[in-house]
């Protein structure tokens, strides 16, 4: 019952943090790596750094060389699927954000919850490849867990073990070697990965350790610059902070932290990607790559709005998403759903590597 109060309807608000992605874009995802297949196959060739040895006698002939073998490996990529159900009944409600005076719309209220419930599970699967590109940056291996901890999907890319140490000396300690220890990780990444590391990502704690370290602050020393800079903090792709360069050994770095988090699905608790103990040493050079597998379909439901149908691929910003609906033969319930078969790969595998810094 409306009586003489006057009121007036403002704008609704809706509380949404978007995906951050600052590590999947580090992964490259031209258009071939787009598929409907099962599996994905790479070959892989690796060569040396060997030198040319002198001949004493032209009349001995050239040395003898071989052609490089390669490797091919086969990886099949977890599916991710989501779906959410609309019941006709609901659409009789106020739509959010709507006028409670105006007249319900139950096409275009059926359409604005399945684009919000297409955006919601789009963006649990982003969480979920930016949590792969994590896991593979920071140790060569994906393993997947659900609500209960059970591992449901793992991968293996058999890294070196030489890529991922743990400091000698915890970054805590007020005898730590902090250059050191990225200045060995990086002689390690260039000797394997024929590549010159030139990217430092931090987690949250190890960059503030790192900063505090005298030996660190002098060659982040403003009067020396040639030898390295802190630049005030900058937003650099989404969700990763450029914090200025530092020269180690025969490298020079761009150093970032990335504070992005998700839900983990066992604890509830918000997690870091890049965990606070830890610093990705990269070279920026090296290949990364991001495939996107279809999830089968067989026929589109025509009574379902073309608008829930869409393939969302972006080889710019390394997306992929698949959404669809269907109405339950009573014609009584929408159901949406959005899925990708994601898979993070590191081809160049030899390019980057983590170091524990023992906290």
């Amino acid at each position: 019952m409306s009586d003489n109060t006057t009121k007036v309807m403002l704008r609704g608000y809706q509380s949404r943090r978007r995906p951050t992605m600052f590590l999947t874009g580090m992964f490259q995802a031209p258009e071939e790596n787009f598929h409907s297949s099962e599996e994905v196959e790479i070959d892989i060739m690796r060569s040396e750094e060997d030198i040319s040895i002198a001949i004493t006698d032209l009349s001995t002939g050239a040395r003898l060389n071989s052609e490089d073998d390669f490797t091919n490996k086969s990886f099949k990529p977890p599916i991710h699927k989501e779906k959410g159900a609309i019941p006709a009944h609901k659409l009789i409600k106020r739509e959010f954000g709507e006028n409670p005076f105006q007249s319900p719309d139950f096409q275009a209220n059926a359409i604005a919850r399945g684009t919000r419930l297409v955006t919601k599970m789009g963006d649990k699967i982003l969480r979920a490849m930016e949590q792969q590109s994590s896991q593979v940056l920071q140790t060569g291996t994906v393993t997947l867990t659900d609500e209960n901890g059970n591992a449901i999907y793992t991968i293996d890319y058999s890294p070196k073990t030489t890529h991922f140490p743990t400091a000698s000396v915890a970054w805590t300690s007020a005898s730590s070697t902090k250059i050191k220890d990225i200045e060995d990780l990086a002689n390690v990444v260039r000797s394997d990965g024929l590549e010159d590391p030139d990217m430092l990502v931090m987690g949250e704690r190890a960059y503030e350790l790192f900063i505090a370290d005298e030996d660190v602050k002098s060659k982040l020393d403003l009067r020396r610059g040639d030898m390295g800079r802190i630049v005030p903090i900058d937003a650099m792709g989404n969700g990763g902070i450029y914090r200025g360069t530092v020269d180690i050994g025969n490298y020079k770095y761009d150093i970032y932290t990335y504070a992005g988090r998700y839900k983990d699905p066992q604890t509830g608790n918000p997690t870091k990607y890049i965990l606070d103990n830890k610093v990705v040493v990269r070279a920026s050079m090296g290949r990364l790559d991001a495939t996107f597998g279809a999830i089968p379909s067989i026929t589109m439901d025509s009574r379902v709005p073309a608008e829930l149908f869409t393939r969302l691929r972006d080889t710019d910003g390394v997306m992929d998403l698949q959404t669809r609906g269907w109405i339950t033969e009573d014609g009584e319930t929408l159901y949406v759903q959005a899925g990708t078969r994601p898979l993070m790969i590191p081809t160049a595998i030899d390019t980057f590597g983590c170091l524990d810094i023992n906290i």
